[in-house]
């Protein structure tokens, strides 16, 4: 895999405190992996390295409106998530209450997703981004290959990477700039994650390769 700034992106899924913050909703159930990995902290230098070499930055975020409640089926995750109000937001145009929210970006990140240059997907609904407009951004801008980290590791980044690949783009995924939930009976999410990156992406890379690749 050719990383070249030309036709090379990273992607970040879900970037929010929820899954991020040790105040956020999923840190009993993320927190471990996440400080193990320094998940937050290899972020944070992926997205440095990207900018101070220029590199295009997306983000796939995740929220769910009260209108969202409606449906009818829902997963286990799916489910949980509207229990605890995970990426709970007002409105599609209402951002009253979202600034420090769980929905909203970590601190650390917001100088760089805020910057001007950073592309903002629409919310993805599930998991991946067959429910946003990621792929249709990549896709204009002449995007190819694609570094890809952010939250949670066996779900949302995984089935972003899944229908990347389908849809004809090369992923490396920054092994160290995700994590994974564990639950007492499901399992470790993270290193299921491990395991299928290993089977699907083009390459799994360390966030150190990865700054080395974009310098």
């Amino acid at each position: 895999m050719n990383i070249d700034k030309t036709d090379t992106a990273v992607v970040f899924i879900d970037p929010q405190n929820d899954v991020l913050s040790e105040s956020g909703k999923n840190w009993g159930a993320v927190g471990a992996s996440v400080t193990e990995n320094k998940t937050v902290e290899n972020m944070e230098r992926i997205f440095k390295a990207a900018k101070e070499n220029g590199f295009g930055v997306f983000i796939s975020p995740h929220y769910f409106y009260p209108t969202d409640k409606g449906w009818k089926m829902n997963g286990p995750l799916e489910a949980d998530e509207f229990a605890t109000g995970t990426f709970a937001r007002s409105g599609p145009l209402d951002l009253s209450g979202f600034i420090n929210s769980g929905a909203d970006w970590l601190d650390r990140f917001k100088p760089y997703i805020e910057d001007g240059a950073t592309i903002v997907a629409s919310p993805h609904k599930v998991f991946g981004p067959q429910t946003n407009d990621l792929v249709l951004q990549l896709r204009k801008r002449n995007i190819k290959n694609i570094l890809l980290g952010g939250m949670l590791a066996n779900m949302c980044v995984e089935s972003h990477l899944r229908e990347l690949l389908e849809q004809g783009f090369e992923v490396a995924v920054i092994k160290d700039a995700t994590a994974g939930p564990r639950h007492p009976v499901w399992g470790d999410g993270y290193r299921a994650a491990m395991v299928n990156y290993q089977f699907l992406a083009h390459a799994v890379m360390a966030t150190d390769d990865v700054i080395n690749a974009m310098s």
